[in-house]
């Protein structure tokens, strides 16, 4: 089913449940409003980062709505030394997440302090890694057994703290298997692509490793891939869940990218340069055509996991994967694609879990300022449907 922009904009739209689909969800679970805080949440404390007063922080994300948040515990650092500081070199100088220079961080005592403040508050944790490079070099000694080792020491230490209960589910690496965060796999070999054989087998064996510790705790991978159909093609049942990464800007290859000449430049702006110049421009040309695309993908992942029977969660989406608050580059239009993508999933009945962009955090201010759009949205999430096939299982539970 897919939306005119303009039919969105003017209130039209809906949340009419599909066959199959609850009327309501029910008063014991509903699907949760998530954000990504990713290495954000631990490297951006210096003044006016956005995350050096974490109960302020946290307390704005109430306010707005949101009841969980993905975060990355870095596994691999805290496997090693978990009270040790670490300095981090910056994944990039050119975008808002984490640090733009190096940046020295401890964290055990953070982590916990950090899982605390959110269940204090009835936020749910997600946690997955970026596997963040750091000026000792960690992350180029990983293997299949120290990926899955850091993860079994970080949830002890979790366990230990009695902190559990708070944690949502666990995303063995984000964006499997992208050479930026996952350089140790198949270096230099993938791009991605996590149907390939060997990261198949790869995922299914760290899954059924870290699962005879902890076989209650949802477990995943996440993906960018722009196959969304495969999902139903593959042997998938080891995933609890498909966290899939979806937005406008990477449809069809990349087509709006490669229009506005965009090319996820991480150390030179010369990609924000063309974002500014032409982004908006090419998005307003052509409103319908971008939004068509946007909804037509998502209402294909939805049938995708309707077809292999999991849930969906959606942490970073719907419009572009790289902004910020710079000169030329207005979210009027960032808040409008958003809206449409939080709006067409919610419908679907297949999310659990749902973001309302991948800016959604204190740093992002053009962005984080719109109080009454963030709850205006937050309340459509609640207030979705989840499919009835979907009310059993390891997540259910956590909800």
């Amino acid at each position: 089913m897919t939306f005119s922009r303009k039919q969105f904009l003017a209130g039209a739209l809906s949340l009419t449940a599909a066959s199959g689909v609850a009327a309501q969800p029910p008063k014991t679970a509903r699907p949760l409003a998530i954000t990504m805080w990713d290495f954000s949440w631990l490297e951006r404390r210096w003044p006016c980062a956005g995350y050096e007063d974490w109960n302020r922080a946290l307390d704005g994300l109430v306010e707005r709505g949101y009841d969980a948040v993905r975060i990355d515990p870095y596994p691999h650092l805290l496997a090693v030394d978990p009270d040790k500081t670490w300095t981090l070199v910056p994944a990039w100088t050119t975008n808002d997440w984490g640090a733009p220079g190096l940046v020295s961080v401890k964290v055990r005592p953070a982590l916990l302090d950090f899982i605390c403040k959110c269940r204090d508050r009835g936020i749910k944790v997600a946690l997955s890694s970026w596997y963040r490079e750091d000026t000792d070099g960690v992350r180029k000694g990983l293997t299949a057994r120290s990926h899955v080792e850091g993860w079994s020491k970080t949830l002890a230490l979790i366990k230990a703290a009695g902190l559990m209960d708070a944690i949502l589910y666990v995303d063995l690496c984000n964006e499997w298997p992208l050479d930026v965060w996952a350089p140790w796999f198949e270096p230099g070999r993938n791009s991605g692509d996590w149907r390939q054989p060997a990261s198949l087998a790869y995922m299914r064996q760290a899954i059924a490793t870290l699962r005879q510790t902890y076989p209650d705790l949802p477990l995943t991978f996440s993906f960018c891939n722009e196959n969304v159909e495969t999902y139903a093609q593959n042997d998938l049942s080891f995933l609890d869940l498909f966290e899939h990464h979806l937005w406008m800007a990477q449809i069809d290859g990349n087509a709006f990218y490669k229009e506005v000449d965009y090319n996820y430049e991480r150390f030179d702006l010369v990609g924000y340069r063309n974002l500014a110049l032409k982004a908006e421009p090419a998005y307003r040309a052509r409103p319908d055509h971008w939004a068509g695309l946007l909804q037509a993908r998502i209402h294909l992942l939805a049938d995708s996991a309707r077809a292999a029977g999991k849930p969906l969660i959606t942490t970073e989406c719907w419009a572009l994967v790289d902004y910020k608050d710079w000169p030329m580059l207005d979210w009027g239009w960032i808040k409008d694609l958003c809206a449409l993508g939080v709006t067409t999933a919610a419908s679907t009945g297949r999310w659990t879990a749902i973001a309302t962009s991948n800016f959604c955090g204190p740093q992002f201010e053009g962005m984080w300022r719109d109080v009454a759009w963030h709850q205006a949205l937050t309340r459509k999430i609640h207030a979705a449907p989840i499919a009835q096939d979907l009310q059993a299982g390891r997540l259910w539970r956590r909800l």
